[in-house]
């Protein structure tokens, strides 16, 4: 009977550990508009080397296309699947306000990538975000300046009539980007009275390579004395689209292509002029807000009710093979900008300081941690 009181003992004692080792698991959900293109992929690559470094997390991806119904049905699928947290990419900042509530009402962290809800323009929604213990906050660029060092660019590889893709109307990154292209622009024109840019309206490719396509077609059937084209962005597919039109009406190095996406073969296209240039390096953007909540759901990190983390993101630019190569050696193929020992490092950073190693990221910081 003593044996079989002390067997008893031995497996209650076991699975006490077990439950207490399963309760030290956290869920994360990942609400993206694509975990499988080309910027969605490097994202989901790098947020799962963060999840198998820290060890204690387990991760659930929820793809939503930038469609609002399924932006907002995201928070709610993940809430169901009992995530501690998420971190989402939506499209529309009036989308964050079902968001937040989905994720208070199932007390849920959320933090944004690639996104930052502008106070201006949706005052309720950032009230809102200000007012939500559960709302981490965002990690996101500074897309005014992105937009304008792109059109500078093209003023300088001598372009002055640009057409414009962007992918979802109303898209609040979209709308940071447009306006930063519209200050660049006018600053062109008032330092270059003599010779003058212009820039169309925008049409919008959605995110798909058929529809990223027929968007830069009809734009240059409507215009074909446009000598530069920017697609705004949309995950990488509509840029690949617009790439694939401009070389079906035999146009490649004709009309100077930019973007904020940067392609697996970005040397290629540079090196063809199938790009002028492009922004990005950018897929480590969701990986701080991953570091953001996770922090959020250990206590790490203290949320409030009147204000909310907000970390920005630094943009690289390349405009010629020589930029990408310092690019492509420390940020693509089977490496990453920080190895495992520094992830778990960075996890373990009081806010500020993790916001600071974000501020730094660059290919010059990569080189100096990682140069043979």
């Amino acid at each position: 009977m003593k044996k079989v009181l002390a067997l008893v003992l031995a497996l209650t004692m076991l699975l006490s550990v077990v439950l207490a080792a399963s309760a030290e698991n956290i869920k994360i959900g990942v609400s993206i508009w694509s975990s499988t293109d080309t910027l969605g992929s490097e994202c989901k690559r790098i947020i799962d080397a963060a999840a198998e470094a820290l060890g204690d997390v387990e991760v659930q991806y929820v793809d939503q296309a930038h469609i609002s119904e399924k932006v907002t049905a995201s928070a709610e699928d993940l809430a169901m699947a009992d995530c501690d947290g998420m971190i989402i990419c939506n499209s529309a900042s009036a989308e964050m306000a079902s968001v937040i509530k989905t994720c208070e009402d199932n007390e849920m962290y959320v933090a944004q990538f690639f996104r930052v809800i502008n106070p201006d323009d949706n005052p309720d929604e950032y009230a809102q975000a200000c007012a939500s213990p559960y709302y981490v906050g965002a990690v996101h660029e500074s897309e005014f300046d992105n937009g304008k060092t792109l059109v500078t660019i093209l003023g300088e590889k001598g372009c002055r009539k640009i057409g414009l893709e962007g992918w979802e109307p109303g898209d609040a990154t979209f709308l940071g980007r447009w306006a930063g292209y519209q200050a660049g622009v006018e600053a062109w024109n008032e330092a270059n009275p003599d010779d003058q840019m212009e820039m169309l309206e925008p049409q919008y490719g959605r995110t798909t390579t058929d529809t990223g396509r027929q968007a830069a077609e009809a734009i240059i059937d409507a215009n074909p004395d446009i000598d530069a084209l920017i697609v705004a962005g949309g995950g990488g597919d509509t840029l690949l689209g617009a790439i694939a039109g401009i070389e079906a009406k035999g146009l490649t190095g004709k009309i100077a292509v930019v973007s904020t996406d940067f392609l697996p073969d970005l040397d290629v296209k540079l090196e063809t002029g199938a790009m002028a240039a492009e922004s990005g390096g950018h897929y480590a953007d969701p990986f701080f807000a991953f570091l953001m909540v996770y922090n959020a759901i250990k206590g790490n990190y203290e949320t409030s009710t009147d204000s909310f983390y907000d970390m920005v993101f630094p943009y690289m630019f390349v405009a010629s093979p020589e930029d990408y190569a310092n690019y492509a050696e420390y940020f693509t193929g089977e490496e990453l900008p920080y190895y495992a020992d520094e992830i778990v490092e960075l996890a373990g950073l009081p806010y500020d300081d993790l916001a600071a190693a974000c501020a730094k990221l660059s290919v010059e910081d990569v080189v100096a941690r990682h140069a043979k």
